[in-house]
C-alpha cells in the first residue's frame, strides 16, 4: 500500500494496504498450501459447515491488537511492517511503519487513508468500501460474513478457511484465512490486479480493552483532505 501513487484508488489502497494489504510474511503464499500437504487425507466440510466454524472463531474475536508483516506479489511487490487494532463493531485501524508510513482508520461512520509521505488523507462512507473486503471479517458483523462471501473450509480437520466474495465488483478473487489456538495467525489475498499478499500477524492480543481513541483521525495541520 505504501507503495501507490495518487493514481491508486482508495478501494486499492485498501485492499494493498490493509488485510489484504484484514486481516498475509515469512509464512508466505507457501503457507496455504502447507497446510493442504499436512491434510491430504482430510475432506472437505460443507459450506454451511464451514461458515458456522468461521462464525464461531470470528465471534470470538471481539478486539484484537498485533502487529503484522506483509508481502504482496505483483506488480506493487513489497513487504511492509506495522500494528493493527480492531474492535466490533467495525472499528479498525492498520498503520504500516515500514519502509513508509500510512495509516488507515475505520470507526463504522468514515474511513480515513492517510499517507504521510504524500501529505495526503482521504475520508470516505465506511459502507461504500468495506461491505467486500477482508476488513469486514475482523471488525464487521460475523453474522453477516457469509451474505457476502461463499465460505470454503477444504480440509475438515483444520482451521484453514477460503472465502470468495459473491459481488462481482469485489476488488479480490479470493481470501484465505488459518486460525491457531482461535487466534487469526494469517490471511493470503489473491486480487484483482493478479497480486498475492500474505500477512503474518505476531504478538496477537485477543480481546484486549482498546481505547476509543485508536478509531479516531484527525488530519494534521497542512495536509490535504479528499473527500470521496
Amino acid at each position: 500500500m505504501t507503495l501507490l501513487t495518487n493514481k491508486t484508488t482508495l478501494k486499492q489502497k485498501m485492499m494493498n494496504g490493509a488485510l489484504a494489504g484484514v486481516l498475509m510474511t515469512s509464512l508466505g503464499v507457501a503457507a496455504p498450501m502447507m497446510v493442504l500437504t499436512q491434510s491430504a487425507t482430510a475432506a472437505p466440510a460443507d459450506n454451511l459447515t464451514a461458515a458456522k466454524r468461521l462464525n464461531k472463531l470470528l465471534t470470538n474475536t471481539k478486539s484484537m491488537t498485533a502487529n503484522f508483516s506483509q508481502t504482496t506479489k505483483g506488480a506493487n511487490s513489497g513487504t511492509f511492517t506495522g500494528t493493527m487494532s480492531v474492535q466490533r463493531p467495525n472499528n479498525f485501524r492498520w498503520e504500516t511503519k515500514s519502509p513508509s508510513q500510512q495509516l488507515i482508520v475505520a470507526n463504522g461512520n468514515s474511513m480515513w487513508v492517510y499517507d504521510k509521505d504524500l501529505e495526503q488523507a482521504t475520508k470516505q462512507n465506511v459502507d461504500s468500501q468495506v461491505g467486500n473486503t477482508p476488513a469486514l471479517l475482523l471488525s464487521g458483523d460475523p453474522s453477516q460474513i457469509d451474505k457476502n462471501f461463499k465460505i470454503t473450509q477444504p480440509y475438515d480437520n483444520k482451521n484453514y478457511y477460503v472465502l470468495y466474495p459473491k459481488s462481482d465488483s469485489a476488488s479480490f478473487k479470493s481470501l484465505s484465512m488459518s486460525f491457531s489456538g482461535g487466534k487469526p495467525v494469517m490471511m493470503v489475498l489473491n486480487d484483482s490486479l493478479g497480486q498475492t499478499t500474505s500477512i503474518k500477524f505476531s504478538s496477537i492480543k485477543l480481546n484486549p480493552s482498546i481505547s476509543s481513541s485508536q478509531f479516531k483521525f484527525t488530519p494534521p495541520k497542512g495536509v490535504d483532505v479528499i473527500n470521496q
